[in-house]
């Protein structure tokens, strides 16, 4: 497979002058570049982090106390991600709802979150998160319907180079509580991408089974495309044949299309299968994501591979835009595989 073109690789100086200079979009259905947004929250989350960013923790407890009496797993989860990556930079509000509330199960939820990503950044990680685990049990202890602490449980083992016996029983205990929950299965198949570095097949095999198990409607639709982006972004492991990679990126077609256009909530598999479809060549149906994208640009899969994830959503954009060559065929896979973040959906 193609190692990524020098557009696409290029620093934040050269793609943010491209994104400031490159002409507008409408006449393939885009948004122009400075409509494009990075990580836009949906309208559920967006004023919970307003009033956090007013040092107020009352909008993000009634956001979570919702997700978990409807169980909204999914929303939960990537709320409790994006809530504790505010928390690590504007921490006021989130002390306040702890000083207030030690014991509620949404606090407990996005402090062991926290715990986790501030060791994950730490060069001492496997130590530190070892430190953390009491914080994850007592989330876990908090709800036993909520599958969420088992995906940080998970990548905490991750982290912590678990072995296999260990992340099996985390594995176990998910699924009884959520069996299609997309942010556990994510945690696993980057267990397993990471535990034995080039482990494609391995990886492609748990990610086409878990999609076959799983509702048409259901995230986990995507979770090939997350083993093809892997095995994209990784030059050592045996090849895997292309018809698996359409397959994977065909599954993640069919999952988008369930879903309208500028759509917040599913703007990262967008984004990522975007990504697997460029490296692919198939040009047309990029575009079509695209525009079902619309101005929602996400980190992942932009920030695996750039310091400037917007600049390069918008290079890769103006690339498929232009009508050249997107294809990649014949070059060796590229060395930029997925980084050991845990908060990555």
């Amino acid at each position: 497979m193609a190692l990524l073109p020098p557009f696409i690789r290029a620093s934040r100086t050269a793609t943010s002058r491209r994104a400031r200079t490159a002409a507008p979009h409408t006449a393939h259905g885009l948004p122009a570049d400075d409509e494009v947004l990075l990580d836009v929250p949906d309208d559920r989350l967006g004023p919970a982090l307003v009033a956090a960013g007013l040092g107020t923790h009352e909008t993000a407890a009634r956001l979570m106390a919702a997700t978990r009496q409807r169980a909204e797993w999914e929303y939960r989860d990537r709320y409790a991600v994006r809530l504790a990556s505010f928390a690590h930079a504007r921490p006021e509000w989130f002390d306040a709802w702890r000083a207030a509330a030690p014991r509620d199960p949404d606090l407990l939820l996005v402090a062991a979150q926290l715990a986790v990503d501030r060791a994950w950044r730490s060069p001492d990680r496997a130590s530190l998160l070892r430190e953390v685990s009491p914080l994850i049990t007592a989330a876990a202890q908090a709800d036993h319907s909520d599958p969420v602490p088992w995906r940080i449980a998970l990548d905490h083992a991750r982290g912590t180079n678990a072995g296999p016996k260990y992340v099996e029983e985390l594995w176990e205990a998910a699924v009884r509580r959520a069996p299609h929950h997309y942010g556990c299965h994510v945690a696993v198949e980057r267990y397993l991408a990471e535990s034995w570095h080039g482990s494609h097949r391995e990886c492609f095999d748990f990610a086409e089974r878990a999609a076959q198990d799983a509702p048409d409607g259901s995230l986990v639709q995507a979770l090939p495309a997350r083993a093809a982006f892997a095995y994209l972004t990784d030059g050592c492991g045996p090849d895997v044949p292309r018809a698996d990679l359409d397959l994977a990126a065909d599954r993640a077609i069919a999952l988008s299309a369930r879903f309208p256009a500028d759509d917040p909530w599913t703007a990262e598999i967008r984004n990522l299968l975007t990504y697997v479809l460029v490296r692919l060549g198939r040009r047309e149906d990029a575009l079509a994501q695209l525009r079902l994208i619309g101005p929602y640009a996400t980190s992942f899969p932009w920030g695996q591979l750039s310091e400037d994830p917007l600049g390069h959503f918008l290079a890769v954009r103006e690339r498929v835009c232009s009508g050249r060559p997107t294809g990649l065929a014949g070059e060796p896979r590229g060395g930029h595989g997925e980084r050991g973040h845990p908060g990555e959906h």
